[in-house]
């Protein structure tokens, strides 16, 4: 064992205690279901493996758009996954599904492209702005900035629809 694994075991160790559940959340609001776990620790897996990608200090937006990537290769590989199903483990009192339960707030989400929904998700289910949302979306932050105020209107536009 080199010098340097047991910092490297330390920082996964950090890693795993502070994002896991987070990254398990995210994976579970996005249709996952009981498949979550495993993919869960799919993304865990890719950040050991490219623990020197991972930047410090923004740990948890590399890890959201890297579950981003493992769900879509998961569906990609044919295996269903129900998304119109909420999924059953899931915190009961979590408003985010609360609102999802909503029929009104569903529809004006469907009437949403898939970037501005994972937009508005990625701000309101996991709390990121600014510079954790360019982030995850692979963009400056001016870009992710202007991303989230277009989702955000065509939301109130939807919701005006639905309403």
């Amino acid at each position: 064992m080199t010098a340097r694994a047991p910092q490297a075991e330390d920082w996964f160790t950090t890693l795993f205690q502070d994002h896991a559940g987070a990254v398990h959340r995210y994976l579970v609001r996005r249709g996952a279901g009981p498949e979550a776990e495993d993919l869960t620790a799919e993304v865990l897996t890719v950040a050991w493996r490219r623990r020197a990608d991972v930047p410090a200090g923004a740990e948890l937006p590399w890890l959201y758009r890297t579950a981003g990537f493992v769900l879509a290769n998961h569906r990609r590989k044919g295996r269903p996954v129900p998304v119109a199903e909420l999924p059953d483990e899931a915190d009961p009192d979590d408003p985010a599904l609360r609102a999802v339960r909503d029929d009104q707030v569903r529809q004006a989400l469907a009437a949403l492209g898939a970037r501005d929904r994972e937009i508005l998700l990625l701000a309101a289910w996991e709390g990121m702005s600014g510079a954790e949302l360019a982030e995850v979306l692979g963009i400056g932050r001016g870009g992710a900035d202007a991303a989230l105020s277009r989702a955000r209107s065509r939301l109130r536009a939807a919701w005006a629809e639905h309403a």
